[in-house]
């Protein structure tokens, strides 16, 4: 008879919280079972705890409470901010002491101690440089400091580190996030041919796609869908639909319990009036008709307090079930169009190239670019190929050293992956009155405010404490206040500090506005839902 093996577990959550040393809450009681060779995505809003999670698991972190137990130690990728900047590569990738034993002893040095430290890899050094190589790091020196090289490299000199340590158990927060397309496709390509156990955070649609299940970290804990994110968003639609349907379910059983109280109170009304003519007529005292009306009066008040609890109810529940509504689907962008026509010239370069100070030029070949009001262009190209450079000179911020620029008078807003157009020093509230050029009254801007998920809690508070999707919102918030929207837009990286929800918000509201769109990503599933027109490589 065939006895089905059971996969052997690698790790195992139970009833895990962590409170963050200001008290906060950040999650409680969640639950998670990792097995064998699992590839698991972990998605949620920015906030609910993910990347504290995999620090949690990492040993980066203590919880507060729980149990986690781990059959292997875990390899960590984290979220690239210049916290590694100090390192070398070699000490990023975990390998330094190896290597400085490994040339002590090809220099004399054969201490046991460093034997032990090098415990016979012998081909240590051979095998960094294969594993650099392989993720298009080869240019490197192992000695080099991490803070020579751009968010992507730093990425790629921690998935180079997984070659050398042949983890069972890999952990990575965000690894695509600062990647190029030639990065990202070593990525995947990665995840799809390792026998590793992978748990991934990532709102990079296109991965999410090459896991076998994905985890939504919420308030509530974690909700497990058996799929990857196309099956996810499929499930999400059903549950969605379902919510509408039991909203629109408890909306008619308002408005039934409503009209019922109305008809009852009316009719006990009727029957009370009909009571005290009859009282009347048959002559009973003033003392017994105060008794009766008082009587009367407490019956009409009992009927009425159950109905009210009655609809109380249904209306806490309906209450409950809007809360529960996509923030997205809460959403009015409202963009005015550009008042440019579509087809004039807003920029005209002819054979451009630029070089900062001490260094080569930019660009192979002198770049020839024309580009007219209402188009919608993506312009890729790998790290370093000097996408934000060619931004810059849109913009007029940077000139080139050869050829000739035509720039249209027009309004351009440059967006970056921080939304640093939102001021950290001063409030919400204030940073919408800087794009208040209408003069709009105080209530009309935080209608604004209400209309993009921002709260009356949240107008004094300060932008610098604002989430990724906070200041996105607000961002959005501020264009959609200006006297008019601008002529064009400019987006640089703009997906890749949020979280797949405000992902979804921030496309909404692209495609929401008709005005000329420059995009600078390597979001595939953004570009393609934004409705790129056409794209210039570099």
């Amino acid at each position: 008879m065939f006895h089905p093996t059971t996969k052997e577990i690698m790790l195992t959550i139970q009833n895990l919280s962590y409170i963050h040393p200001n008290k906060d809450c950040l999650f409680s009681n969640i639950n998670l079972t990792l097995n064998a060779n699992d590839q698991v995505a972990l998605i949620g809003s920015n906030g609910t705890g993910k990347s504290t999670l995999l620090k949690i698991i990492a040993g980066q972190l203590q919880p507060s409470d729980g149990s986690l137990i781990a059959d292997t130690n875990a390899y960590y990728i984290p979220q690239i901010f210049g916290q590694y900047n100090h390192l070398t590569i070699a000490e990023a990738m975990g390998v330094d002491r190896k290597l400085n034993a490994l040339h002590e002893i090809l220099n004399g040095n054969v201490s046991e101690v460093n034997y032990d430290i090098l415990n016979d890899d012998w081909t240590i050094e051979k095998r960094c440089r294969n594993a650099l190589a392989h993720w298009l790091l080869s240019e490197f020196d192992l000695s080099q400091k991490m803070d020579t090289l751009s968010g992507g490299q730093k990425t790629k000199v921690f998935l180079a580190g997984i070659f050398l340590h042949n983890p069972q158990l890999v952990l990575l927060d965000e690894p695509s996030n600062h990647l190029d397309d030639s990065g990202r496709q070593l990525l995947y390509d990665y995840i799809q041919s390792t026998n590793a156990t992978l748990l991934i955070v990532s709102h990079d649609r296109k991965l999410l796609n090459l896991v076998d299940r994905i985890c939504e970290l919420s308030r509530q804990g974690i909700n497990t869908y058996g799929g990857n994110y196309d099956f996810y968003t499929e499930q999400k639609r059903i549950e969605e639909a379902a919510l509408n349907e039991d909203i629109q379910d408890k909306e008619k059983a308002l408005r039934k319990a409503k009209e019922k109280e109305r008809e009852t109170i009316e009719r006990q009304q009727r029957l009370d009036s009909r009571g005290k003519k009859k009282q009347l007529k048959s002559g009973v005292s003033r003392i017994m008709m105060n008794t009766l009306r008082n009587n009367a009066e407490n019956s009409t008040a009992k009927l009425k307090s159950v109905h009210n609890e009655k609809t109380g109810n249904i209306m806490q529940e309906l209450q409950d079930l809007r809360a529960s509504v996509s923030e997205i689907d809460q959403m009015k962008f409202g963009f005015d169009n550009s008042a440019l026509h579509k087809g004039k010239n807003l920029f005209v370069a002819t054979d451009i190239n630029f070089r900062y100070e001490n260094q080569s030029y930019l660009w192979k070949s002198k770049l020839n670019i024309q580009i007219v009001s209402g188009e919608r262009i993506a312009i890729k190209g790998p790290n370093g190929s000097g996408k934000t450079t060619l931004i810059q000179v849109v913009l007029g911020n940077l000139h080139p050293q050869t050829g000739k620029v035509f720039i249209a008078d027009s309004k351009s807003v440059y967006i970056d992956q921080d939304y640093s157009l939102v001021n950290n020093k001063i409030t919400v509230y204030d940073q919408t009155q800087q794009f208040n050029t209408t003069g709009l009254q105080e209530h009309e801007v935080k209608i604004r405010l209400n209309r993009f998920l921002f709260s009356q809690e949240q107008w004094g508070k300060s932008c610098g404490a604002l989430s990724g999707g906070e200041r996105m919102r607000l961002a959005l918030c501020c264009l959609s206040i200006g006297y008019r929207s601008p002529d064009m837009i400019i987006l640089d990286e703009p997906t890749n500090n949020l979280d797949i929800q405000n992902i979804e918000i921030l496309t909404n509201a692209i495609n929401d506005y008709q005005g000329t769109l420059i995009v600078i990503s390597h979001d595939e599933s953004f570009l393609n839902e934004i409705n790129i027109t056409r794209t210039i490589v570099l």
